[in-house]
């Protein structure tokens, strides 16, 4: 029996990945009617859902919605795996909260959208006591690969953060692409196969950058700041031109003039790191 609390469109998905899973589950959602057709039996309060069982999923919209629900409830022996987005810090502090009425937190971040999970695509960072995840690890794999990143709560949090960081900013950086072209009457499909290759060629650069950022060396021949920095200024211009929003573009180039100022200006783009970083 697993007791589910949550049914946004993720916690609706992974209900009923459990529930094909073969797997007996109770659920509790504020709007009990989004449990419908789902196939799990409803708690018709948090004190019943809680109550059915010893492994308890939230799927919620933040940690405090967790410490709202579960404050005053019974929840001594269980294991709380919350799937819920929120800081570090109070990641941390939900699991001294956590222990101190008699749980277990297990941190989870989910790193697919709901259409794709419980499919070879979905993985999901989870951080706490090992051995608690290693006991639940089938359980968990349901829902799809189980990356395990360390003891600390927080990890998972800053692990499923570091990658939206690489994926908001990265969607938004091809939104701006395909206005920019688009300011010269460039159909947006038009522009997918060469936004599509900068996508995909980006991987190359990683495990080098990795290495100059663990050495704290970034040596600068083939390609430095200072020439990166001017096509960063002119992004800036044809986009001044173009009449965009020029809040992305100018935050890179910022990046790049800081990096100028520090005297890195004959250092690769890695370098851009310490300014990041500070």
């Amino acid at each position: 029996m697993i007791t589910f609390i949550g049914l946004g469109p993720m916690g609706q998905a992974m209900v009923r990945a459990l529930v094909k899973a073969g797997h007996e589950v109770t659920v509790w959602n504020r709007t009990p009617s989004k449990a419908e057709g789902l196939g799990a039996t409803v708690a018709p309060t948090v004190a019943d859902a809680l109550a059915a069982s010893e492994v308890v999923f939230l799927s919620l919209t933040d940690y405090q919605v967790m410490f709202d629900l579960i404050d005053g409830q019974t929840v001594d022996g269980k294991v709380i795996i919350n799937l819920s987005s929120d800081t570090p810090a109070t990641t941390r502090r939900a699991a001294e909260w956590t222990a101190q009425r008699g749980a277990t937190l297990i941190v989870g971040g989910v790193m697919v959208p709901d259409e794709l999970l419980a499919t070879d695509s979905s993985y999901v960072f989870y951080s706490g006591p090992e051995n608690v995840v290693r006991q639940h690890e089938s359980l968990l794999a349901v829902i799809g690969r189980v990356d395990y990143v360390g003891e600390d709560p927080a990890l998972a949090q800053l692990f499923y953060q570091a990658q939206l960081t690489i994926f908001l900013t990265s969607l938004s950086a091809y939104l701006h692409a395909t206005a920019l072209v688009g300011s010269a009457g460039v159909a947006p499909e038009k522009y997918v196969p060469w936004a599509a290759e900068v996508f995909d060629n980006l991987s190359y650069y990683l495990p080098e950058a990795a290495e100059n950022i663990a050495h704290g060396q970034h040596p600068g021949e083939r390609a430095n700041i200072v020439m990166m920095g001017a096509t960063a200024d002119h992004i800036v211009g044809a986009s001044t031109e173009a009449k965009l929003d020029l809040a992305l573009p100018q935050a890179v180039k910022s990046l790049y003039d800081r990096a100028i100022a520090a005297g890195r200006g004959g250092e690769t783009w890695t370098s851009l790191y310490e300014v990041i970083a500070k």
